[in-house]
């Protein structure tokens, strides 16, 4: 029976997609976890406990592993252990992106210098270190700007700035937020920020799988609500794409070559695009699949869910027809409206009453911090929908955030706030 060694980090949303889709293939699984506390809750699965921040040593302990129980596929499930992935199975000789590809997917300067460098439409760029006097880099740039970390996700960090003093006031504030997590000290790309033109137009975001640097298209979401800043938070995807076919085409040509110029040759990838009247545009490309729990939207041909997908890839188990199912899916993920405590969660069920609401999941737990962005990397949670087509899917999904309410307690003491979604906007009742 095949083994797949699943790299897990300490806080993952994609951990139970992939567990079930190696249930489905009768897989043996080890799991490989970055805090030996997580095993208390995996006794049935085989695991090892591996430092991420030393991906050497990782390695020699999973080839030690594999000589008693042999592996014959590495999957790491999201940014943080794409790169890990990369170094074990190739340390094991299995099939696999190249260690330096993952790592530029993963780092956004060096991402845009090979995409540059090959033709992919890319943004002007630059970078700075956060050490920097951001009154003098403010003069070194265009506007309007977006800034951004190196090595954060989720939007985390990631600023427009219009003019001089806006830059200089979203600088010190990237500055602060990587010195608060202790990007610096963990990494020297910690200590970098990037600042790129903003491009103008409808974002998409294209799920995709590699075989020998040939891309299928999986899936192509639209994003309708417009994301110009100040901060970039996502909330709904939409899939099938209302977009053309030819300018479909062009994306899918666009992400493909955005593939290749980093050596991308196998496995998921994740691509955010932008598309004007020049073309798409590439934002990011991920080695790896979508995040959250936004993977439950897509279903393909004799019931496969997209983790099953890609484990059959990572295993070369023939793939049937990768089709997506018929009808339109969607996902909102629920945003942060202001920061404090969660203290309670109405109007679930009623949410779950509307028609074509599959499913509505609500992660952040009761007591816990919310941080809004551009500080936050979470959500509140997702819901998920389907129907005929994409506009009736949007709208039942705006619906469905209309009716729930947020009670938020400030950290400051002030009286709890209620926070209700209303067809995707936010209207706050003191």
């Amino acid at each position: 029976m095949p083994r797949i060694l699943l790299l897990l980090p300490s806080t993952t949303y994609r951990a139970e997609a992939f567990l079930e889709g190696a249930r489905k293939l009768s897989l043996d699984i080890t799991l490989g976890l970055e805090r030996t506390a997580v095993l208390i809750d995996r006794p049935e699965f085989d695991w090892l406990s591996l430092n991420f921040n030393e991906p050497e040593r990782s390695a020699d302990a999973v080839v030690e592993y594999a000589h008693a129980h042999p592996i014959h596929a590495v999957l790491g499930v999201d940014d943080t252990t794409a790169v890990l992935a990369a170094q074990v199975a190739a340390a094991l000789k299995l099939p696999h992106n190249s260690v330096d590809s993952v790592s530029a997917a993963r780092n956004k300067y060096r991402m845009r210098e090979l995409l540059h460098a090959h033709g992919v439409p890319v943004p002007r760029f630059i970078q700075f270190s956060i050490f920097d006097d951001p009154l003098v880099r403010a003069d070194q740039v265009s506007y309007p700007c977006v800034l951004k970390p190196l090595v954060l996700s989720a939007s985390c960090g990631v600023i427009r700035a219009n003019a001089p003093t806006e830059f200089a006031s979203a600088f010190q504030r990237v500055t602060s937020l990587l010195h608060r997590l202790g990007s610096p000290k963990a990494s020297e790309a910690g200590r970098y920020v990037i600042v790129e033109d903003f491009v103008s137009g409808q974002e998409v975001a294209l799920e995709g799988l590699l075989t020998a640097g040939s891309l299928r298209v999986l899936a192509l979401f639209d994003k309708p609500d417009p994301l110009d800043g100040p901060f970039f938070e996502e909330t709904i995807y939409l899939t099938p794409s209302r977009l053309s076919d030819a300018v479909q085409t062009k994306i899918a040509a666009c992400a493909e070559q955005a593939a290749s110029a980093l050596g991308l040759r196998e496995g998921p990838i994740h691509s955010e695009l932008r598309i004007n009247d020049e073309g798409p545009w590439v934002i990011e490309v991920a080695a790896r699949s979508i995040g959250g729990r936004c993977s439950s939207t897509l279903r393909f041909a004799a019931g496969l869910g997209l983790e099953e997908l890609i484990l059959r890839h990572a295993l070369r188990i023939d793939l049937p027809w990768l089709d997506r199912e018929g009808g339109a899916a969607g996902v909102m993920m629920l945003p942060i409206p202001r920061g404090g405590v969660l203290r309670e969660v109405r109007g679930q069920a009623d949410a779950r009453a509307v028609p074509g609401i599959e499913n509505v999941m609500i992660t952040a737990e009761l007591g816990d911090e919310l941080v809004p962005l551009p500080e936050g990397t979470r959500y509140l949670g997702f819901i998920i929908a389907r129907s005929a087509t994409p506009e009736e899917v949007e709208a039942r999904l705006r619906e469905a955030h209309g009716r729930l309410t947020f009670l938020i307690e400030d950290p400051n003491k002030t009286p709890e706030t209620e926070v209700q979604g209303t067809n995707g906007a936010q209207t706050i009742r003191f």
